[in-house]
């Protein structure tokens, strides 16, 4: 079983797998700091100075100044600008990664046409082995 184990995870797939997860983690926190301390305090400014991470709504009716206030006092909150502030992460890791694929796939190369097998009787235009003298339904001679 543990000889199964090795085989398994030493497979090129498994480990290429591994690395993407390592990598994308990564890349996902770079991600999340660019929202985060970059998009979205012009962002903010823009819509009259609003900082999306103190966006939220006590469910225990009382006011808070600040999101950390509320947590600090255990109010239940429902943290609506910590959501948009992850929805946006989202937007823009799936908008780089729809854009690296499209990279990726315009350097493969692409891949070369089979050779064709057969080809047509000049005669009946039936499809006939490459190879064939003489076709099997009209029996016309191929040259």
């Amino acid at each position: 079983m543990l000889k199964e184990f090795k085989e398994f995870v030493m497979r090129g797939n498994v480990l290429d797998l591994a690395v993407a997860v390592i990598i994308g983690g990564a890349f996902g926190k770079i991600v999340s700091s660019f929202v985060n301390d970059v998009l979205m305090p012009p962002f903010g400014l823009l819509l009259g100075g609003a900082d999306f991470t103190n966006l939220f709504i006590p469910l225990d009716g009382q006011t808070y100044a600040s999101l950390e206030a509320a947590k600090a006092a255990g109010a239940a909150t429902l943290n609506y600008g910590v959501f948009i502030n992850t929805v946006i992460d989202f937007l823009i890791i799936a908008f780089v990664i729809f854009l690296i694929i499209k990279s990726a796939n315009k350097m493969k190369k692409p891949v070369p046409a089979a050779a064709p097998t057969t080809k047509e009787c000049p005669h009946c235009f039936s499809t006939i082995s490459l190879k064939a003298t003489r076709c099997p339904n009209c029996t016309s001679e191929i040259k």
